[in-house]
């Protein structure tokens, strides 16, 4: 599928990693600076051309104004598959670490997922088709290249998903205000897949009903929550560190 990729980040992390599917790219007239001018050249060095455009055109292309003045065509890959998914686990020889988010639905929020999973070593993040958010230009680009190196799942029943991967060893660990422990407590260092929830909403009954174990991140101020994202880099990397002991 045809997409665009905003931004210098965004642009620059897929000629470094995935250029064979760029097509070409458009860069702003009158708003050159030199990270623009690095990227170009190197897209250029790569074979891709470079078409000036006018500002508020590409406004147009990509329903933003936050391109920073360059956009990529991209051919984006299709996302991985529920076979994939348990491909993947049962030729690992590594304890695994999934993230699944229930029901996220702001693009921006699921960018920032993407970016800290692949920061953390996450071997792939999950999502519902429905009612949550996809691979869009704003998502990738708040990735900045991480939606391109992660495999992301969108299932189409996450209940049975959760199953299939309990039947195939993976703790289940779900975040939610009603846990009885907190992320320090619970053991993160097997095959686990930990499950965040939609923004204000939480996890939803079937999901959290489905979950081996629930967690907590312990608040010692005032403010009750964290954003989604924020919080699921905190408890990420509370497996990591586990990992890592």
């Amino acid at each position: 599928m045809k997409t665009f990729l905003n931004g210098v980040h965004a642009v620059q992390n897929a000629l470094e990693h995935d250029v064979e599917n760029m097509i070409q790219l458009w860069v702003a007239e009158n708003k050159r600076n030199p990270r623009v001018d690095k990227v170009v050249a190197e897209a250029q060095r790569l074979g891709l051309t470079a078409q000036s455009m006018t500002p508020s055109a590409m406004d147009r292309m990509t329903g933003s104004r936050k391109h920073q003045g360059i956009v990529a065509e991209y051919m984006a890959p299709d996302s991985s598959s529920e076979n994939d998914l348990f491909e993947l686990i049962t030729n690992s020889d590594e304890n695994l670490l999934l993230l699944i988010l229930d029901g996220v639905t702001d693009p921006h929020n699921l960018g920032a997922c993407l970016r800290t999973a692949e920061g953390a070593g996450v071997h792939a993040v999950i999502a519902p088709k429905d009612n949550a958010a996809s691979l869009t230009p704003t998502a990738r680009k708040v990735a900045s290249g991480a939606a391109e190196r992660i495999p992301f799942v969108q299932v189409t029943n996450l209940a049975r998903t959760l199953q299939m991967l309990k039947d195939a060893g993976v703790w289940i660990t779900g975040t939610s205000d009603k846990a009885t422990q907190t992320m320090y407590q619970c053991d993160l260092k097997g095959h686990t897949a930990i499950v965040m929830g939609a923004e204000g909403k939480g996890l939803r009954r079937l999901t959290e009903t489905a979950c081996d174990h629930l967690i907590s991140i312990p608040m010692a101020g005032s403010v009750s929550s964290l954003n989604v994202s924020v919080a699921t880099g905190v408890v990420l990397y509370e497996a990591v560190r586990q990992r890592q002991a």
